[in-house]
């Protein structure tokens, strides 16, 4: 499903995030000088500052580090209720996305769903991973 319409979306920072989604692949950025992971894309590493940054596949799973419900309808498309939560991926970086099935509670195990969208690329969003409970070693900060 990779169109003429992936290779433009974006800017030249996030191109390569797009990409993935129109790949159904979930990617971060990874320092190559120190190793630390990183989402959302930026020219340059936040832990060391070095501008040798490449971009990786994801394992695409984490933890539910935050969550809430909106009530409120915002978008045609978006019908309450629906959760949104903060997902801490496996790597270390935190992101932004949508509960499916809306189950979500902090320390749920989640993996990578795809919400399809008309003429635009996928937006990752997280599924609650069955039968794991909630992980609870983890100190929040």
């Amino acid at each position: 499903m990779v169109s003429e319409m992936s290779s433009a979306y974006g800017d030249a920072l996030t191109r390569p995030f797009w990409q993935g989604a129109f790949e159904r692949r979930l990617i971060i950025q990874r320092c190559r000088e120190c190793g630390a992971h990183q989402f959302y894309p930026r020219p340059y590493c936040l832990n060391c500052q070095s501008d040798a940054v490449e971009w990786i596949d994801a394992k695409a799973t984490g933890v539910i580090y935050s969550v809430t419900t909106v009530r409120m309808q915002v978008l045609p498309e978006l019908l309450p209720p629906y959760q949104v939560a903060i997902v801490e991926l496996d790597e270390g970086p935190r992101m932004l996305a949508g509960i499916e099935g809306g189950d979500g509670s902090i320390g749920n195990r989640v993996e990578i769903r795809w919400r399809e969208r008309e003429n635009l690329p996928p937006l990752p969003m997280f599924a609650v991973i069955a039968d794991t409970g909630i992980v609870r070693e983890r100190t929040l900060s």
